[in-house]
């Protein structure tokens, strides 16, 4: 069997066995699903860059119990701090220290992007990412200051946080927020 059929086999075994489907492999990769397709059935060469982005999103969507140990972690620190999204804000899991900064019960929240309750600082810390290279990978962590709003059921203290982030099963980022200061 060829070299390029052979990898496009391997990827389609490794795509299926992690439960992503062609056209969400194909969003995550930048590319459409007829392309994937291609690259499964061996008619089309993957670039070095594009195999190299093709084995980190796979690899990433290893095991779901990895992400359940995450969010396992997350809800027993005794710091204050929450996963998210990194893409949508969806909040993940949030532990009872952050937890208790809320005017609402966490279970109201969870699902649910965040991004409305972000303080200016926040949102402008936000729209530098791309420029940083976040999304690329490129940065794994930021600290940034955030100031106070007063949100009446996710109310935000003036301080600094952590933003670390990290791959999900399902091949996308999550974001761990730890307040620092």
């Amino acid at each position: 069997m060829a070299p390029q059929k052979n990898l496009g086999l391997a990827l389609r075994q490794m795509r299926l066995l992690r439960g992503i489907k062609q056209t969400h492999f194909a969003q995550l990769m930048g590319v459409n699903q007829a392309t994937v397709s291609r690259w499964e059935r061996g008619q089309l060469p993957l670039s070095a860059a594009q195999q190299a982005a093709a084995h980190r999103l796979l690899a990433a969507a290893c095991d779901s119990a990895q992400d359940a140990a995450l969010k396992r972690l997350v809800e027993s620190s005794t710091r204050k701090v929450h996963l998210i999204c990194d893409r949508t804000h969806r909040l993940l899991a949030a532990s009872a220290p952050r937890q208790a900064e809320w005017r609402a019960d966490a279970a109201e929240f969870m699902g649910r992007s965040l991004i409305g309750y972000a303080s200016q600082e926040i949102l402008e810390a936000e729209a530098t990412l791309d420029g940083l290279g976040w999304h690329d990978g490129e940065l794994a962590s930021l600290e940034i200051a955030t100031g106070a709003t007063q949100d009446p059921l996710m109310p935000i203290l003036s301080g600094h946080v952590l933003w670390e982030r990290i791959a999900l099963s399902s091949g996308r980022a999550g974001r761990i927020v730890t307040t620092v200061a």
